[in-house]
């Protein structure tokens, strides 16, 4: 089966700080938090330097286009964190950065270093958020295909359809 309930259960390995890939997982969900508070001022208050970036990226209406995007953010730090969904979510914080680097790329043009507001960051938070991605697929994959009966035998299954 493509998704599963398996997929929403918060599980104990997932928080194994002895396997690198729950440290990149984490980090990555946990980033998002402080950009999901920046865009706001107050309690469901914009920050207007916020939306007016979003409205010189061409995103309009702009207000709308902040709280999605903080719906989003939130929704993928909740996720990545937990390690619920982790493959659709770190794809889904993939897609988060490179709509980060379009902006800023049409707000600022090109620009590379943090201190000149350039996208080193996003960029690599995206290869970062992509690795995450691979690896949850990968496992994903090889445990749809080596599944075990409870009797010890390999069983070959094919992906659900």
């Amino acid at each position: 089966m493509f998704i599963s309930l398996d997929d929403f259960r918060i599980k104990t390995e997932n928080f194994d700080l002895t396997r690198m890939e729950n440290i990149v997982r984490i980090a990555c969900g946990l980033f998002y938090l402080p950009h999901v508070a920046g865009k706001f001022a107050g309690l469901g208050v914009l920050n207007p330097p916020i939306v007016k970036f979003f409205a010189a990226a061409g995103l309009s209406p702009p207000e709308a286009w902040v709280y999605i995007a903080a719906a989003a953010e939130l929704s993928v730090a909740i996720a990545l964190t937990l390690g619920l969904c982790t493959r659709f979510a770190a794809l889904g914080s993939v897609a988060l950065m490179v709509v980060a680097v379009y902006s800023l790329q049409v707000v600022k043009g090109f620009g590379w270093t943090w201190n000149t507001g350039g996208y080193e960051y996003p960029v690599f938070w995206g290869i970062c958020s992509l690795g995450v991605a691979v690896h949850a697929w990968k496992t994903w994959a090889s445990a749809g295909k080596h599944a075990v009966e409870a009797g010890g035998r390999e069983v070959r299954m094919a992906p659900a359809e």
